[in-house]
């Protein structure tokens, strides 16, 4: 029988860590906290001591940021029901549904933002304020531009279809670019039309990560439910979808999709094929492929992991001593949709890249001469595509980066996690590690992908900080006026 209250979900999670044990090493190096304190309770259980209480159950669930580092899908996903059980038994703080809706403070603040920023830059006044929002009132806060994106997008014609032949892109902003760093939408905006692709700003919500990660579940799909559909119509037109977000790259690509290929609908389509063709699981896994790939032509690496031959004999019932089904998050929406918004969605540095390797991306001729230091965040690493922006910036003349941290380093932000009253020291000493080697480094600049990363190191350090688009552009720009 399935537990069904938090408490049983939670401790089935724990239960199946406790017997693995294989994560009190893996992740020794880790900043994670899940970990850690798991192994507290469970040896303080073991040794006589306290036993686990139904406290330390929900205290421990809330540990998990979701940042993807340790090696069990099944285990990420059975955390956040548990969380979800938790929070749809006992609700959320009115303040953590206030700051879970990024869009709603980002456009709330940034309607008013000479008076947003003087209430959060006055000593008193602003840590009050952040109080009563629940926000820890040691957490710096962004300045909200003047400028705001909305307008640059309607001034633009962005919010229209582009017109004619060549390649062209469906950009999903994401909410912090939005509402709080618009110069990094901008040059995103710059570097794609500086290579002749044609860029459209779509509908879109919140990708739905800050939800998720709080147990907001109903949020968490209503989000899912709205933007799923506009990037599908996107892709049937045509637009391959690229963010400068991980998150929200990992967010469709990674938990969106998850364990979508074993899903009826998909099992359905794959076993359709087998009854078309010869059924031959080379010729079927070519089909899906070709399938995945259509209109636009291009998909991004994760398109491979549904059409693996071992994934169709799966689905034809070829592998009876596995039990696989689609057990993800969002299990019941549609697999097919959720398959091709993965395989279609690019992160920016991963799109430039590939048009690099395809010769189709002209680098400027020149880059800042700054010494800078590249982290590559967790919602990076586990997409496993490498580091393409390190790799860009790493082949332009004059450029001086080098990467910093270890494998398992993480800025500690944990999305909204780090700006909430009760998590923010434990925030700030997750990242103590990446900030002690960026020290070590003593670059000019920090630069990284992920703006949660970015604000987190305009927490805990004083270096400028940007994300690598935003040199690219100003490089573009740079070699446009010499040219003039």
């Amino acid at each position: 029988m399935v537990p069904s209250s938090p408490e049983r979900l939670g401790r089935s999670v724990m239960a199946t860590c406790i017997n693995c044990d294989q994560c009190r090493e893996l992740m020794e190096e880790a900043p994670c906290q899940y970990f850690p304190r798991l192994y507290v309770l469970a040896d303080r259980a073991a040794s006589g001591g306290e036993p686990i209480s139904d406290l330390d159950v929900k205290e421990l669930m809330d540990y998990c940021n979701a940042c993807g580092q340790c090696p069990c899908r099944a285990i990420q996903t059975d955390i956040r029901k548990a969380k979800d059980a938790f929070v749809a038994r006992d609700g959320l703080p009115v303040t953590v549904r206030l700051i879970e809706d990024v869009q709603l403070v980002g456009r709330l603040c940034g309607t008013f933002p000479a008076l947003t920023n003087m209430v959060l830059d006055a000593p008193v006044i602003g840590r009050l304020a952040k109080r009563v929002l629940g926000v820890h009132p040691d957490r710096k806060t962004p300045k909200f531009p003047k400028d705001r994106l909305a307008s640059y997008v309607t001034k633009r014609g962005l919010d229209r279809r582009p017109e004619g032949e060549g390649r062209k892109v469906a950009y999903f902003v994401g909410c912090t670019a939005r509402y709080m760093f618009p110069s990094v939408a901008k040059a995103t905006v710059e570097v794609l039309e500086a290579n002749g692709i044609k860029v459209f700003v779509p509908e879109q919500k919140c990708c739905g990560m800050p939800p998720y990660l709080e147990g907001d579940r109903p949020k968490a799909l209503k989000l899912a439910e709205g933007n799923l559909p506009n990037l599908e119509n996107c892709i049937e037109e045509g637009f391959d979808i690229v963010t400068a977000c991980p998150t929200c790259s990992f967010m469709f690509k990674s938990v969106l999709a998850r364990s979508a290929q074993f899903a009826p609908g998909y099992r359905d389509r794959v076993r359709a094929l087998a009854v078309a063709g010869d059924g031959a699981t080379e010729a079927i896994s070519a089909r899906l492929k070709e399938e995945i790939a259509a209109p636009t032509g291009h998909t991004n690496h994760t398109a491979a992991e549904f059409s693996k031959p071992w994934v169709v004999n799966h689905n034809l019932g070829l592998h009876a001593d596995h039990d696989t089904t689609d057990i993800g998050y969002f299990a019941h929406l549609d697999a097919n949709q959720r398959i091709k918004v993965a395989s279609h969605v690019f992160e920016l540095g991963e799109y430039l890249r590939d048009l690099a390797d395809d010769g189709q991306l002209r680098l400027p001729r020149g880059f800042t001469g700054e010494d800078l230091a590249y982290f590559a965040p967790c919602h990076l690493r586990e997409q496993e595509m490498g580091r393409p922006w390190l790799e860009l910036m790493g082949t332009m003349p004059g450029a001086h980066v080098a990467p910093v941290g270890h494998s398992m380093d993480c800025c500690g932000l944990g999305g909204i996690q780090g700006f909430k009253q009760g998590y923010h020291d434990t925030s700030i000493a997750m990242g103590q590690g990446i900030v002690r080697r960026i020290e070590d480094a003593n670059p000019e600049r920090v630069t990284t992908e992920c703006l949660g990363c970015r604000l987190q190191f305009m927490q805990m350090q004083d270096r400028p900080v940007s994300h690598p688009v935003e040199l690219l552009a100003e490089a573009y720009r740079k070699e446009a006026d010499a040219t003039s």
